[in-house]
């Protein structure tokens, strides 16, 4: 039998990307012959962050629907149309065995004509409430590996498995030491460290919180290493210093954790599965702008097992201080938070994703 092909596809923020060359990774490790091919929207981040990892990519004219009148709207029609002819002349020429979606703009036109195709397909769905693609893909594709319990509210019962999120490897285990951690970010180890995460794409109201709160992380004796994000980075920069590291993206996420003591950070899927991995104790700061509101919902799976901290941003200015103080001043209760955590984890996501795909290789 000759080499196996795979398309994976989603796209659009790092929480769609990552889980799909996490995919690809162990799939390309499994079967070092492989052929792989990335389909994600142009102009989106994937088409830099897939070339980065080692992968080709090819992109549609794709983008969401805007949530009011807006001449994107018009145009998505056009777009749409374009997309799904594109996407049917990628998955004619490439011919891959299975096709797996991530989620995002692009993966919908992609999926779609794999499964008028009679091709395979498997769905990764990383948040508590289902994304609008994969919502309307489900009925059409073999598997959908989900993150949470309840899915089978947005998805037919028998083609759930419950995976958990693929994380970067680098994660799974962490080899990396506290010390060499606090050296490359050229901080103290005397201090403890505050390490905050906006997403890929920075979130304005974190930064926001965390430029008002320097003076008072310098009372508690804090050092933050600030992950502003591209956009904020010129914003922001001028606040670095010998105890505040401002960056506009980490590329060493495993030494960003293992020197954290404390984390702020959004609610994202991919967020939320590292950090259970992490065992660090966390303040969620959901963005209220996202889908369906899901990042609250991704929060609050790990709230109601007294595995996080979460603050909505309506609430910052009120609670912040004395939520993080109530934390930060009680040894037992980063315990707590961090022992509940790592309950939550699933550290073999990647590997199980990978079996229900090998399963339809037959």
């Amino acid at each position: 039998m000759g080499s196996y092909r795979f398309i994976l596809s989603g796209g659009g923020t790092g929480g769609h990307i990552y889980p799909a060359i996490a995919i690809a990774n162990e799939l390309k490790r499994r079967h070092p012959d492989a052929e792989f091919l990335f389909v994600g929207a142009k102009d989106r981040m994937e088409m830099e962050k897939v070339p980065q990892a080692g992968y080709k990519i090819e992109g549609l004219w794709i983008t969401g629907i805007q949530r009011k009148l807006t001449l994107k709207n018009l145009l998505f029609p056009i777009k749409l149309i374009s997309s799904l002819m594109r996407a049917n002349s990628i998955v004619s020429k490439f011919k891959p065995h299975v096709v797996i979606g991530t989620g995002g703009f692009a993966s919908g036109p992609l999926l779609k004509m794999a499964t008028v195709k009679g091709i395979p397909c498997v769905l990764q769905e990383q948040n508590s409430f289902a994304g609008i693609t994969n919502k309307l893909l489900k009925d059409k594709v073999e598997k959908i590996c989900v993150a949470y319990d309840g899915m089978e509210q947005f998805f037919p019962k028998d083609k759930i498995v419950k995976t958990g999120n693929p994380v970067r490897s680098d994660l799974v285990e962490l080899k990396v030491t506290k010390s060499e951690s606090l050296e490359y970010f050229d901080l103290s180890p005397k201090k403890k460290t505050l390490l905050v995460l906006g997403g890929s794409l920075g979130a304005r109201r974190i930064n926001q919180l965390v430029a008002d709160h320097l003076a008072y992380f310098e009372e508690l004796g804090l050092q933050v290493i600030w992950q502003c994000g591209k956009g904020y980075y010129e914003t922001y920069k001028s606040n670095q210093s010998e105890t505040i590291k401002v960056h506009a993206f980490l590329n060493s996420m495993d030494k960003a954790y293992v020197a954290a003591d404390f984390i702020i950070s959004r609610a994202g899927a991919g967020a939320v599965s590292e950090l259970c991995l992490v065992g660090k104790p966390t303040f969620f700061i959901p963005s209220p702008v996202v889908a369906e509101d899901h990042q609250t919902k991704n929060a609050l799976s790990l709230v109601g097992h007294n595995a996080a901290i979460m603050i909505r941003e309506n609430d910052l200015d009120k609670q912040f201080k004395s939520a993080f103080e109530a934390v930060f001043n009680s040894p037992e209760k980063q315990a707590e938070l961090s022992k509940n955590s790592k309950a939550l984890a699933l550290p073999n996501a990647t590997a199980d994703i990978c079996d229900e795909i090998e399963k339809l290789l037959k």
